[in-house]
């Protein structure tokens, strides 16, 4: 049975938002990666994305790179299986910000290898070429025909 929605502003004190929660914080993780300036920055982000419940995304400037997959004690309520031994960054994680009531819209958000080289295409100079060893000839590659 799905919890029904309550705004932020109409919990009662002592209520705890989590109760009314979907586990959303629990089922996935984002790490702060540096902004890419290069096509080899671009072609890494292109690799971490191949692999599946990956994404990468931009929140205020910040790029991201975002893992999907629900914590191993995320019970069926949606609680914390291990809460009173949860590691660290667990205990200071705190609902004052939560993505709770967030639309989850960011800056730029990248599911695929794909969308990543078209806005790297879009914003970084063209791609150099392989230069031709001196004295080759400079022709363009032409297909084997097979008889």
């Amino acid at each position: 049975m799905a919890k029904a929605k309550v705004r932020r502003s109409d919990l009662k004190p002592g209520e705890v938002l989590c109760t009314y929660c979907t586990g959303r914080c629990c089922r996935y993780f984002a790490l702060p990666i540096e902004t890419p300036t290069t096509w080899g920055d671009f072609d890494h982000m292109r690799w971490y994305v191949m692999h599946g419940r990956t994404a990468i995304f931009v929140d205020g400037g910040t790029w991201y790179l975002l893992v999907f997959g629900d914590c191993q004690n995320l019970m069926e309520d949606n609680r914390c299986g291990i809460y009173n031994t949860r590691p660290q960054i667990c205990r200071t994680y705190t609902t004052d910000n939560c993505e709770y009531d967030n639309d989850a819209c960011y800056d730029k958000y990248f599911e695929s290898p794909d969308q990543l080289w078209e806005y790297a295409e879009a914003v970084l100079p063209p791609k150099p070429q392989p230069r031709k060893k001196a004295g080759e000839p400079n022709l363009p590659t032409l297909p084997m025909l097979s008889s």
